[in-house]
């Protein structure tokens, strides 16, 4: 029993060590919390990255003394209502007071499929109801975010023409990224960045992987343009 007993001690100093390592650790780890569609979650990227691994590869280099933790949330094909889902998800609820960071890159699939699924054809009056809903959504969205956490910040990620011939979803994509710009000025911790501009005079051959989706040398480009704009505490 005495030897029993022994064991029991050594087995329950090693848990409390190991408790304490893991708990003093993770004060030190910041936590990012990313949300959105195929582009959060790194289609067309060959290596599966994105730009979400590659602010993690980018903050956690090895002359960094920073640690950041990414949990990807991002689904192909997913609208904002997708988000709102994913929030109301209890696996998911749990953990958003533990982020130290949220990013909310969110929009395209919402646009496109208000249009009918596709952009061969813009057409304004569906595109202008279907940005009514996604401003909505979106609104839900971030205050369930400031709600449930109130020491992150929140990146809202802004909208890219990847047709950028077209003026009439040129126009379009404006539109959403001013509305997206407006909600993101209604709480000193959300902060918009801006993706349109990063592809302007670029070849598309170079920094898409598709019609809609960057490659790896396009994610970059977003990785970057995050960090120039928002710097991870």
């Amino acid at each position: 029993m005495k030897k029993v007993a022994g064991l029991l001690i050594i087995v329950l100093v090693i848990c409390f060590a190991a408790y304490k390592f893991q708990a003093s650790e993770s004060k030190d780890v910041q936590r990012v919390m990313a949300f959105g569609d195929s582009l959060t979650y790194g289609k067309g990227d060959k290596d599966g990255e994105g730009y979400v691994e590659g602010l993690e590869d980018e903050l956690n280099n090895p002359e960094s003394e920073q640690k950041v933790s990414f949990w990807n949330y991002g689904i192909k094909g997913q609208e904002t209502d997708g988000i709102m889902n994913q929030l109301d998800d209890y696996r998911i609820k749990s953990k958003l007071d533990k982020a130290d960071t949220f990013i909310v890159y969110i929009g395209t699939n919402d646009l496109i499929n208000s249009n009918g699924g596709d952009l061969k054809k813009i057409s304004d009056r569906k595109i202008d109801e279907g940005k009514r809903e996604y401003i909505n959504h979106l609104d839900k969205i971030t205050s369930t975010l400031i709600k449930a956490n109130d020491k992150a910040d929140i990146l809202v990620v802004g909208l890219y023409n990847p047709i950028k011939d077209n003026q009439k979803l040129e126009k379009h994509i404006q539109d959403y990224n001013q509305s997206i710009m407006g909600i993101s000025k209604k709480d000193k911790r959300m902060v918009f960045i801006p993706t349109n501009d990063l592809f302007e005079n670029k070849k598309k051959t170079e920094y898409f992987s598709d019609k809609i989706h960057p490659n790896e040398k396009g994610y970059q480009l977003i990785t970057n343009r995050i960090l120039e704009s928002y710097h991870f505490k």
